[in-house]
C-alpha cells in the first residue's frame, strides 16, 4: 500500500485535530469527512486540502470506496451506532474515546467485533504524550520499586462550545468523569499492571454553565470531583479535577510514587506561554528516596506537532502508531477491552458521586 487514505467521520473540532496530525505523516492522506453540520463539513474537508471528499453521514463516505482506514470522531452518544454500521466493512478504524457511553454498548461492539481482520484502536491519547511517555518507561524500568500509589490532577478550563451542545449532558456523553476522565482511568490500569476492584468518588457541578439552558433544560455534568480507585494487587489511585482552574501553571499533574522513587510528569495547558513570552516545556520529574536529590528533565515535542492539536502532541505519536499498525500488519495498541474497562470506571465514579457509596467492580 503506496499510500493510506483515511476517512473521519465527524469533523467538528477533534475530527479537525486528527485532520491536522495525520497529515504530519508521510503516506497518510485524509480522502473524504462526514458530518451533518454543514460549517464544520467543509472546514473539515477544508483542513484536509484538494480532493478530499465531504458528506453528510457515515454511510455515504463509507460506500464511497474513498478510505482504507476510519477515525471516528463524532459525539460520543453516536459512537455506538456508527460502529455498528462500520465494523462489518472490516477497515481499521481509531475510534475516540469513550468507546461507548454505557457498558452494555461497549460489550455489545466488542461482541460485533470479534474475528474481524482488521484492528479497532481505541484513541486513548494520554497514553502517548511525550511526558507521560518518559514517565512510563522509568516505572517499567524499575526507577520506582513497587508501584504503590498513582496520583493524577487535572486542574483546566471548562468543556468548551461544541455543536448542538451535545457535551453539556451526561445522557450524551456519559458524565464528566466518562468523557474527560476515562483516559486517566486507562493509565491506572497501565500503570498499576492490574484492574481496579472499588471505587469511590465525590464530585460536583458547581461553578461551570450554571446560567445556561438548552430546550429548558440545564447542563447535569460534573465540573469537580475527586476519585479514588483500589485496584486488586492493593495499588491506589487518585483523579484531582478540576474545570475552572484555568490560572494553573500545570494542567496536568501525574505521579506515581513506589519504594523507591516518586516519578512524575508535569503538562502545561493550551496557553503554553510564560508571563516573560518564553514557551513553557513539558517536565519529568525523578524523585528518589534514597538521595532525596529531586532531578528535572524538560521534554521538548516539535513545535509543529504542538501545532498540530491541544493534547501536547499525544495525537500525533498516537496517529504514528495507527499508521504503523495499518502498514505493517501489527494489532491495536489500545483495545476495544481497553475501552471497555476504562469507561466502566468511570460510571462506577458517577454512579458513587451520586449514590455516596463506594462501588464495587
Amino acid at each position: 500500500m503506496t499510500e493510506i487514505r483515511y476517512g473521519i467521520i465527524g469533523s467538528g473540532m477533534m475530527g479537525q485535530e486528527h485532520i491536522r496530525n495525520i497529515g504530519l505523516i508521510d503516506g497518510a492522506r485524509v480522502t473524504a469527512v462526514s458530518d451533518p453540520d454543514e460549517g464544520m463539513r467543509s472546514s473539515a474537508a477544508a483542513v484536509a486540502g484538494q480532493g478530499c471528499a465531504a458528506f453528510t453521514d457515515h454511510d455515504a463516505l463509507l460506500h464511497s470506496g474513498l478510505c482504507d482506514a476510519l477515525v471516528i470522531a463524532a459525539p460520543n452518544h453516536l459512537h455506538h451506532p456508527i460502529l455498528r454500521d462500520v465494523l462489518p466493512a472490516d477497515l481499521p478504524i481509531l475510534v475516540e474515546k469513550p468507546l461507548c457511553i454505557t457498558v452494555s454498548d461497549c460489550e455489545e461492539i466488542l461482541a460485533l467485533a470479534a474475528g474481524r481482520s482488521s484492528q479497532v484502536w481505541v484513541a486513548m491519547e494520554y497514553r502517548y504524550m511525550p511526558p507521560v511517555e518518559r514517565l512510563l518507561r522509568a516505572v517499567r524500568s524499575g526507577d520506582t520499586g513497587p508501584v504503590r500509589m498513582i496520583s493524577i490532577r487535572e486542574h483546566r478550563f471548562p468543556f468548551l462550545k461544541k455543536v448542538g451542545d451535545w457535551n453539556r449532558f451526561e445522557a450524551n456523553t456519559g458524565g464528566t468523569l466518562v468523557e474527560k476522565c476515562c483516559h486517566f482511568f486507562d493509565l491506572m490500569r497501565l500503570i498499576a499492571g492490574a484492574e481496579p476492584v472499588r471505587v469511590y468518588a465525590s464530585g460536583g457541578a458547581d461553578v461551570n454553565f450554571r446560567d445556561e439552558v438548552y430546550n429548558g433544560r440545564k447542563p447535569d455534568i460534573l465540573d469537580n470531583a475527586y476519585v479514588v480507585i483500589d485496584f486488586a494487587t492493593g495499588v491506589r489511585g487518585m483523579l484531582d479535577l478540576c474545570m475552572f482552574a484555568e490560572g494553573s501553571n500545570w494542567q496536568e499533574a501525574i505521579a506515581v510514587t513506589g519504594d523507591l522513587a516518586k516519578v512524575e510528569a508535569l503538562v502545561p495547558g493550551p496557553s503554553r506561554f510564560s508571563p516573560d513570552g518564553g514557551e513553557r516545556h513539558s517536565e519529568f520529574v525523578f524523585s528518589p528516596r534514597a538521595s532525596k536529590q529531586e532531578r528535572r528533565e524538560i521534554v521538548d515535542v516539535d513545535a509543529a506537532v504542538l501545532a498540530a492539536g491541544d493534547h501536547h502532541g499525544s495525537t500525533y505519536f498516537q496517529h504514528r502508531k495507527f499508521f504503523e499498525m495499518i502498514r505493517d500488519g501489527g494489532v491495536a495498541e489500545v483495545t476495544l477491552e481497553d475501552g471497555l474497562k476504562s469507561v466502566r470506571i468511570g460510571l462506577a465514579a458517577e454512579q458513587s458521586v451520586k449514590t455516596g457509596q463506594a462501588i464495587l467492580l
